[in-house]
């Protein structure tokens, strides 16, 4: 499902969205010396036009791009395939663990892969699964960081991560609960692709808060679904990457 944000323009973003997004970045550094921001893109393990196109973006504007790979849907045959974007330039891509099935289990509430109703064995398990099976495949590629599927996890799955030898997760910011002593916090701030708004106008309403809001903390985390997008979804992506690449104070 795309955004509706991405229906409210055709072949070129709107000077108004352009102008918004640069004011935010430089209220941002006129507050602070430099900013620092990360994106993160989810749901990685099957080769893709629209894989390919986010890639190539970001070897274009030399900016690195944190890879949550889903164990179950990576293979050995789907790596090799994914191999020219490392040999490129394989220091701008982080791979890291993202969920195992990228399944809910939650039969209530909201969802969750690895959430309260599952069992200690049951999380322990998948988990080392999960990670066993990027490592064999991956090699010293992948990164020991965790994205749980939906942005949200068990207490009792942070602590499984720091026991297997996890040393970060990324989730959304605000999330609870906050993870354990050893396990680093990463958390994402703007929400680009997986919106659920019914307007475009309070979708990108809603952009700007997140992305101010990110600026304001020490580091802003801006999540990509590269399957939800379409040309307009990356029509914004690369204004904002050829934007954020023109500061040299943006790290």
């Amino acid at each position: 499902m795309i955004s509706e944000i991405y229906n409210s323009y055709k072949e070129h973003l709107p000077s108004d969205i352009k102008d918004k997004i640069k004011n935010i970045i430089e209220k941002g550094l006129d507050r602070h010396d430099t900013l620092n921001l990360f994106f993160r893109a989810d749901d990685i393990g099957v080769p893709s036009n629209n894989y390919e196109k986010m890639m190539d973006l970001f070897l274009k504007y030399k900016t690195p791009l944190c890879l949550a790979v889903v164990p179950v849907w990576m293979t050995q045959k789907r790596w090799d395939a994914m191999k020219g974007f490392r040999q490129t330039k394989g220091d701008l891509f982080c791979w890291h663990m993202h969920g195992y099935r990228h399944k809910n289990h939650e039969t209530e509430g909201k969802k969750q892969e690895f959430g309260s109703s599952r069992s200690f064995q049951t999380l322990f398990n998948e988990l080392s699964k999960g990670h066993n099976r990027l490592k064999t495949i991956l090699g010293n590629n992948l990164t020991p960081v965790f994205t749980p599927p939906w942005n949200r996890c068990s207490m009792e799955t942070m602590e499984i991560l720091k026991k297997i030898g996890f040393k970060g997760i990324s989730r959304s910011d605000g999330n609870r609960p906050l993870p354990p002593e050893g396990l680093k916090e990463i958390p994402i701030h703007v929400d680009l692709h997986t919106r659920k708004e019914n307007q475009a106008e309070k979708g990108w309403t809603n952009v700007y808060k997140e992305l101010s809001e990110g600026i304001e903390s020490n580091v802003c985390g801006i999540m990509i679904h590269h399957m939800r997008m379409n040309h307009q979804a990356f029509v914004f992506l690369e204004y904002i990457l050829q934007l954020f690449s023109g500061y040299r104070q943006i790290k």
